[in-house]
């Protein structure tokens, strides 16, 4: 699953298809956080959910407005008496109240437990990249670009910007290029020549809606002076890593049992 500012995406076992919808929720009659009355509502009749975009710029604002999300687009999948195994994706720099926020939204779903993992990785997991060197992965999604350095396929460094392809018409295509650059420079700064050298001589892997723009990839590939490797369908990459996590999740005997050992759970 990855709840993202734009989209929030999510693949079950058994199936092939990446479900797909926008991260908004619409006005309507329901009970729970995050409700208010709606003017001129009889006595009783209810609160009222606005409608509004339940997570900005890569963190939850509205977890109950995530939970709506997630209730509508799995509730009928799943079997009422499902207790499902979510494998989660965060951004690399997601603050313990936004993994918090994001587990607490996913218990809409009843989960035995859920696993959550950085973004990155699960894009590098996608593109079956050897985890065992060092990669620098870029995810330029709607509203937050992240450029992660991977080391044994952990973060060892990271940096953030808000700023991704839905902003494009207040900012420009060379915005984004600019500050995957800066946050490349400061990343190669503080490394110390260490693991970036190895990492931009096997290439940038590029995943996010931002790398289906040719004004951006071009451009970003000159600026970098490094090999760019999209992965396919790059806008669906961190989900469909995600999926074959928990493929190998599922199988792995820490996880059978509700209080599986080395889990976390929302």
């Amino acid at each position: 699953m990855d709840l993202g500012s734009a989209r929030t995406r999510a693949w079950t076992a058994g199936h092939d298809t990446v479900l797909d919808v926008p991260t908004v929720t619409h006005p309507d009659r329901n009970t729970g956080p995050g409700l208010v009355p709606g003017p001129g509502d009889a006595p009783g009749a209810g609160p009222v959910r606005r409608g509004g975009r339940p997570v900005h710029r890569g963190a939850v604002v509205d977890e109950a407005g995530c939970a709506h999300v997630l209730r509508g687009l799995l509730a009928h999948r799943l079997p009422r008496t499902a207790r499902p195994l979510v494998v989660l994706t965060t951004p690399a720099l997601a603050s313990p109240a936004h993994r918090a926020a994001a587990r607490s939204a996913v218990e809409v779903l009843r989960p035995r437990s859920v696993l959550t993992v950085p973004a990155a990785r699960a894009v590098a997991v996608a593109a079956r990249a050897d985890l065992s060197r060092p990669l620098l992965v870029v995810d330029i999604g709607a509203h937050l670009t992240e450029v992660v350095l991977l080391d044994d396929g952990a973060v060892a460094d990271a940096r953030r910007v808000g700023l991704g392809t839905g902003d494009l018409g207040v900012a420009a295509p060379e915005d984004i290029v600019d500050a995957v650059t800066r946050m490349t420079t400061a990343t190669i700064r503080e490394d110390g020549a260490s693991l970036m050298p190895g990492a931009l001589a096997r290439g940038v892997l590029l995943a996010g809606g931002g790398a289906l723009r040719p004004e951006i990839t071009y451009r970003l590939a000159a600026r970098l002076h490094a090999p760019l490797d999209v992965v396919p369908a790059p806008h669906t990459a961190a989900v469909r890593g995600a999926a074959r996590l928990l493929e190998a999740a599922r199988l792995h005997p820490s996880t059978h049992g509700h209080d599986a050992p080395g889990t976390r759970s929302g």
